[in-house]
């Protein structure tokens, strides 16, 4: 039981690291600010609803991959009935969000998904970094 005071103190001191990012941000009184996107000018409606596609776009692109993949499934029909093609590079990159960097990497980051797996073999980086156009 000599240990006693020791085994508190690191206790407190461990609680305090942990829980060291909460107590600042409560004391500094700032949150967070989610990354203000920009939206496409030439699209006004995106293949789902926009609620839908912050919370779940991966499961829509796993669904095309399954669907175009393993089923042959060439086109996809949207809430609104128009059709799209299933393609991650044609469709959502070169149609609409084609600055990677300025629409996907800024809420990766933000949520701390440093390297979406997706973008490793099926992007052409040429067609995604069109800011230098």
């Amino acid at each position: 039981m000599r240990d006693q005071g020791l085994i508190i103190g690191g206790l407190a001191v461990f609680l305090g690291l942990i829980t060291f990012p909460i107590t600042y941000n409560v004391m500094s009184g700032k949150t967070s600010e989610p990354p203000k996107l920009q939206l496409p000018a030439a699209e006004k409606q995106c293949v789902a609803p926009i609620e839908y596609m912050k919370a779940s776009h991966m499961k829509l692109l796993f669904q095309w991959r399954d669907e175009r993949v393993r089923q042959g499934v060439r086109t996809y029909t949207a809430y609104d009935g128009k059709t799209y093609t299933i393609s991650f590079t044609g469709t959502c990159l070169s149609q609409c969000h084609t600055d990677k960097a300025e629409f996907c990497d800024r809420c990766h980051n933000y949520v701390g998904i440093r390297t979406p797996n997706c973008t490793d073999c099926h992007v052409d980086p040429k067609l995604i970094q069109r800011s230098g156009e």
